[in-house]
């Protein structure tokens, strides 16, 4: 593998392709060599990043998310846009993901030159992938993509870390599967700033106009996160391609507003901070079960904790002790 960053800087840049996917497999592997050079990498790539609107979705299963997902590609590659579409999938091994398979879905979409399809790596942690991602957006913004997809594959948690990572997050539901709000954790309602329900067309219509009014009842529960912005309800159809554009300007919206008051600014300031701990915490978890005084305690301390000879709390206290002698 190339060692020198000016191959990946001035690759990037000139958005070749070839040099794009090589500096994202450098991102994903865990050799300290390339995470050393991959750091030098986006260091000098960061004054070229942060000009994309950076798009969030999620959705239940079967929403048909792969389907919107090239239904908005293709409308945004006719309006001229040059777009990226990664994805967070920590448990693609254990459930197989659904990603890998999305290029063979959005077939039309991943023909295009003006796109740019990234599965997430498999068997990462949610932090590795997460990080991963975060180091991707980066790249792909400097390689010129002004519209970032960032998609979650697996549940639970990535929504969270998605969200923390984007500038706008959609949630795509669908009408007609019993309780409207069965299985909608109250987190992952609080975290979009808009809900468009898919599948609007033919017989579903009614159920569709229907769920929208019980969304749009359920996101006023919560107080909003900034002033500027109270997330909307939408239908749309990804399969007859309606309401796909109203799904686009209600986000361009979004970015005007907040990037007029300096709110997004300031949104992405607080992600950059917030990853900043994040990864600090992580480091020092990995360089704390280093230490030779806590590799030896463990195993023991381990066996008291079991046997009910100590509490959790004093083998805690014996190992931060350790790091003093």
């Amino acid at each position: 593998m190339e060692t020198d960053p000016e191959f990946y800087v001035s690759g990037v840049r000139a958005g070749n392709r070839k040099a794009l996917a090589k500096t994202i497999t450098l991102i994903e592997s865990a050799l300290p060599k390339h995470q050393e050079l991959i750091t030098r990498v986006i260091d000098r790539l960061l004054p070229y990043t942060g000009k994309a609107v950076r798009l969030g979705i999620t959705g239940v299963p079967g929403v048909g998310k792969s389907t919107f997902i090239e239904s908005l590609g293709m409308n945004l590659l006719e309006r001229g846009h040059r777009l990226a579409i990664l994805a967070v999938d920590p448990s693609s091994t254990h459930s197989g993901g659904s990603i890998m398979g999305d290029k063979t879905r959005m077939e039309k979409l991943s023909v295009q030159e003006a796109a740019f399809i990234r599965p997430s790596p498999s068997g990462g942690t949610l932090g590795g992938v997460s990080r991963k991602t975060r180091e991707s957006i980066l790249v792909c913004e400097a390689a010129g993509f002004d519209v970032i997809m960032v998609e979650t594959v697996g549940v639970g948690q990535s929504e969270v870390s998605v969200a923390s990572m984007v500038d706008f997050f959609l949630l795509l539901m669908l009408a007609g599967a019993g309780d409207e709000l069965q299985g909608i954790k109250r987190g992952i309602l609080e975290l979009a700033d808009a809900i468009a329900v898919n599948k609007a067309d033919g017989d579903n219509l009614d159920k569709a106009l229907q769920a929208k009014k019980i969304y749009a009842d359920a996101i006023h529960l919560f107080s909003p996160e900034t002033p500027e912005w109270t997330p909307p309800v939408l239908t749309c159809s990804a399969l007859q391609n309606q309401g796909i554009d109203a799904v686009w300007e209600t986000v361009l919206d979004h970015h005007q507003k907040l990037s007029a008051t300096g709110v997004l600014e300031q949104k992405r300031k607080k992600q950059a901070l917030q990853w900043m701990r994040t990864l600090l915490e992580e480091g020092l978890k990995d360089w704390f079960y280093q230490i030779p005084a806590v590799k030896q305690l463990m195993p023991e301390l381990t066996w008291a904790v079991e046997k009910g000879t100590s509490t959790p709390t004093a083998a805690v206290k014996k190992l931060l002790n350790a790091l003093e002698s």
